[in-house]
């Protein structure tokens, strides 16, 4: 883009909107990609691509969006912990909790899905996209990250509990909670 650069729209979109975007670019440095993705971006192609490749990104994409957005209008709530998905917001014992777009995906994919054990690689497929590298390190990062944020003793969670050499699992939601 000539005015401006492709990260510092990525990054305005971001701070109003969970649209799917997926960027499309000349540029095949991993590290233009990585950061594309990590400002929230849902995929990356680069030039060439076909229609039909093209095409298929985007209903992936519209696909995750809907995955993501089916709690609309609904509030997970596990002990102290608060997910509105609707407002996006996240709160521990009544304070808001500030998380990324891309923390805020994951913690509503393993509100949506608690209970279940979720692999890293379905994590990774399903958060940035079927062509995300499978090194599970930025799932970890952001594990970590989200951790610091939402448990009271990240050495000991009492939300989101990592199943060692397979992925991530939240505690089911108290049905007398909701």
């Amino acid at each position: 883009m000539p005015d401006i650069d492709g990260l510092t729209v990525l990054r305005k979109i971001r701070e109003w909107s969970s649209v799917p975007v997926i960027v499309i670019s000349a540029r095949l440095e991993e590290s233009e990609k990585v950061a594309a993705l990590d400002l929230g971006a849902d995929d990356y192609i680069t030039k060439p691509f076909g229609t039909s490749e093209l095409l298929a990104r985007i209903r992936t994409a519209i696909r995750h969006s809907t995955k993501l957005a089916s709690h609309t209008g609904s509030v997970f709530n596990l002990y102290d912990l608060s997910i509105d998905f609707d407002r996006r917001i996240v709160t521990v014992a009544g304070k808001e909790v500030h998380l990324t777009q891309i923390e805020f995906k994951l913690v509503s994919l393993l509100a949506q899905n608690a209970g279940r054990v979720l692999t890293y690689d379905y994590m990774i497929t399903t958060i940035w996209g079927p062509y995300a590298d499978k090194n599970n390190q930025i799932l970890r990062v952001n594990m970590a990250n989200i951790r610091r944020k939402i448990e009271h003793n990240p050495g000991d969670p009492k939300y989101i509990f990592t199943e060692v050499g397979i992925g991530y699992r939240m505690l089911e939601e108290d049905a007398s909670q909701s």
